[in-house]
């Protein structure tokens, strides 16, 4: 989600894994989040719920609410006096919803983008975040995001379903905020990069980690360009130091991801020690 609204993140999205998810939006009844989630994991679908919720709201026609059960039954309400552009669009298994937009192409460019990008429900929900703003998402502006996905011991270290739990609750480009943020998360706590994106620790790659690590002051031998044992313990404590404990290989590889970080890391604190210098 993304809204002219400050801390969006905080009102509009619920959910729990294998139960469902809500979004109350537009003058929002946050009551509707975890209420609908209790309904819903009695046995209630996404229909019931809503039209339950519905019916114990003397305010209906100000409020938008969606809801997607665990079968992917979907059920959306958009008040007739909520502020224009304001409505929805159902598709398979989810809705794009929406109020104060630029017009129907926003949530129409959501649902395309959402159904045609391919990668997992995090790369989808973003896809279709910027295809709507693109569109010309919230006709006020931008301030804040958000994106919340769900799964069963998702959590960090399992302890949670809050698989992605990410927030931008006050900036000029929180979209853009919000994807560097996900990007950020994923290397650092997902498990979803494509193997392809392996790199072996060898010739001029275990040269480029050994130097890289010397910068950063983890690494105190010579530059051979073999990925030995004193190199592998530096490696892992940076990995460690940065909580990166997710993405430490065994095997003799290193994610790329992590390798450009490491390279970047390391030009960041050689621009910083010239700056020092240059004072």
């Amino acid at each position: 989600m993304q809204s002219k609204f400050i801390a969006v993140g905080a009102v509009v999205p619920w959910a729990k894994a294998g139960v469902g998810a809500v979004a109350t939006q537009a003058s929002a009844n946050v009551s509707y989040g975890p209420r609908a989630l209790e309904m819903l994991r009695s046995g209630l679908t996404s229909t019931q719920t809503l039209e339950r919720l519905l019916a114990e709201d003397r305010e209906t026609q100000v409020r938008q609410a969606a809801i997607v059960d665990s079968k992917g039954n979907v059920a959306v309400h958009t008040g007739k006096k909520c502020m224009n552009w304001a409505g929805h669009v159902i598709g398979d298994c989810f809705s794009c919803q929406g109020n104060i937009l630029a017009g129907k192409e926003v949530i129409d460019s959501m649902a395309q983008s959402y159904g045609t990008v391919e990668g997992d429900l995090v790369d989808r929900l973003l896809a279709a975040l910027t295809a709507g703003q693109k569109a010309g998402g919230d006709r006020r502006g931008q301030q804040s995001a958000a994106i919340l996905v769900v799964r069963e011991r998702g959590g960090y270290e399992g302890f949670t379903d809050r698989y992605v739990d990410l927030r931008v609750d006050d900036s000029l480009h929180p979209i853009d905020e919000l994807r560097r943020i996900t990007n950020l998360y994923s290397m650092t706590m997902l498990s979803r990069e494509d193997p392809s994106n392996l790199v072996p620790i060898t010739g001029a790659v275990a040269t480029s980690v050994q130097k890289t690590l010397k910068a950063l002051k983890f690494y105190t031998g010579p530059v051979t360009g073999t990925y030995d044992e004193a190199t592998r313990k530096a490696l892992h404590e940076f990995v460690n130091v940065n909580n990166f404990e997710n993405k430490m290989r065994k095997d003799g590889f290193i994610w790329a991801s992590i390798l450009k970080h490491m390279e970047q890391s390391a030009k960041i604190r050689k621009h910083e020690g010239l700056g020092r210098k240059s004072k």
